[in-house]
């Protein structure tokens, strides 16, 4: 089935207009039928939106989650993106950790300035992974396909093209 390009939501052969978002669907639309709507089929229960978005919830491990046990193009676009991007931030503040001295893992730099340094850079990376993860989670309960610059093409190139 056809997929709206801006909202991602399924919709029938032949509409013009995307049931869930409004948004035009181009030439390939044609007169006749009716939108479907942008939910799971009836055993699952959970729209599409809301799935995007709990991909998000607890970083990689919901996004492999998701990733596994839902088909649909516009969930698995999410997850595979939780899982590079969330995945990706968690290596590089294991990583810090170790070298600066946090956490249980120890450290190899030592002295004030590097405990300086390296907490304004874990910090710094703790504050913006914060800030990512609120807006991929309402972007994709928005029902938009917000792409991480980097995390996006990294996530279609290990998980294949997801729509």
């Amino acid at each position: 089935m056809p997929h709206c390009t801006k909202c991602g939501a399924t919709v029938a052969d032949g509409i013009a207009f995307c049931g869930s978002c409004g948004a035009p669907l181009g030439a390939a639309a044609g007169p006749g039928g009716a939108a479907a709507p942008a939910v799971a089929p009836a055993g699952a229960g959970l729209a599409e939106n809301a799935a995007g978005a709990l991909c998000y919830a607890l970083g990689w491990v919901t996004g492999l989650i998701f990733f596994f046990i839902d088909k649909r193009p516009y969930v698995r676009f999410h997850a595979a993106q939780s899982i590079v991007v969330f995945g990706g931030l968690h290596i590089l503040e294991i990583a810090l950790g170790m070298f600066f001295g946090f956490g249980m893992f120890g450290g190899f730099g030592g002295g004030l300035v590097g405990f300086g340094i390296g907490t304004l850079l874990y910090t710094l990376i703790s504050i913006g992974t914060l800030v990512l993860w609120i807006l991929l989670m309402v972007k994709a309960y928005q029902g938009q396909r917000f792409r991480v610059p980097i995390a996006a093409n990294i996530a279609e190139s290990i998980f294949g093209k997801t729509a």
